[in-house]
């Protein structure tokens, strides 16, 4: 059974304490709470991140296998570096840019199709979260623009 959150000081659970893969919701931790910035630090701290649909109260998950990027340990290939003639042949004209992820990463995300879904779990209170974050100075995104349209992003923690 996960534990249920009931306010800001609830602290979130360990990682090893989350559902295992023979559950209905693997990675599952824990149920309530609040996002707010100080929430969202304390989650990805631990290995945990905020995923739920409208209508649900906020759902904290540990996933595992999960991606971390280390900046300090990535290098990007050859291939996909700006100077390189064969990828300027491959794409057309872009530029990035870093804003607030509200801009670059959640914002547009929402209205994306995707196929056998109805929506998105990037929820309003999720957009305003992570925005209040970045106000903070904790996230910072990247996004990428072709012929003045957004045409991905990312942020990190």
């Amino acid at each position: 059974m996960i534990p249920w959150l009931r306010g800001p000081d609830d602290p979130l659970p360990d990682a090893e304490l989350a559902l295992g893969a023979a559950s209905e919701a693997p990675g599952l931790v824990a149920a309530g709470g609040e996002l707010a910035p100080s929430a969202l630090a304390e989650a990805y701290s631990q290995g945990h991140l905020p995923w739920y649909s409208a209508g649900q109260p906020v759902l904290w998950w540990s996933p595992d296998p999960r991606m971390v990027l280390l900046p300090a340990e990535f290098r990007l290939a050859r291939s996909l570096q700006e100077d390189d003639p064969r990828l300027a042949r491959r794409r057309p004209p872009a530029r990035s840019g870093s804003t607030a992820p509200s801009a670059a990463s959640s914002r547009p995300a929402p209205r994306a199709p995707r196929d056998g879904q109805s929506g998105t779990w990037i929820v309003p209170e999720m957009i305003d979260a992570y925005c209040a974050w970045h106000d903070a100075g904790r996230v910072h995104s990247v996004e990428t623009w072709i012929d003045g349209e957004l045409a991905g992003g990312l942020y990190g923690v």
